[in-house]
């Protein structure tokens, strides 16, 4: 993939790739030193969903998944390590994003995030199309492209002879 973009086209990537980094990295890092962060709140309360035209009828749950949400929620031994995983995931997607480092898996990582956020909020209220699957979708894509030989660490890494020799780590770089 070295040589197809232009270097505009590189810069604009390493930009796209940086910015969606910062948004995973800053919701991480608020969590994290927010000192109060649960995800039960969000599980038992946000995923009720609202309907794609019209006004939600009350106590109406429109989100198909709603109910493994709220389990999941209530499942007290299980939340610590939702916690941990969400605000982890975060800070490291966005490092990672950021850096250009692992980026391919980074991406995947993000991606199926976002696809989960996306399931449990799950509010059509505004059209399908909302800030989780945006974000998501942008995700995988940096992946697919393989966003980080453009301005980022794996562009070094890749020309690594351990890389070379092992050519499947490519497959996590990029």
């Amino acid at each position: 993939m070295e040589g197809t973009l232009t270097k505009g086209q590189g810069i604009a990537t390493a930009v796209v790739r940086i910015t969606a980094g910062a948004m995973f990295l800053t919701a991480g890092l608020e969590k994290a030193f927010s000192g109060t962060f649960t995800a039960a709140g969000f599980l038992k309360g946000a995923t009720a969903g609202a309907p794609y035209l019209g006004t939600a009828a009350e106590k109406v749950v429109y989100n198909p998944t709603h109910d493994l949400w709220v389990s999941l929620a209530g499942n007290t031994g299980l939340m610590p390590l939702v916690n941990f995983l969400v605000v982890f995931g975060e800070i490291a997607i966005g490092a990672a994003l950021i850096l250009g480092l692992a980026t391919r898996f980074a991406a995947v990582a993000g991606g199926l995030m976002m696809g989960l956020f996306y399931l449990a909020i799950w509010d059509m209220s505004h059209g399908i199309v909302n800030e989780q699957l945006l974000l998501g979708v942008t995700t995988l894509f940096l992946g697919v492209i393989g966003a980080g030989r453009y301005y980022g660490i794996d562009s070094i890494l890749e020309k690594a002879q351990a890389v070379r020799q092992a050519p499947q780590l490519r497959y996590v770089l990029g």
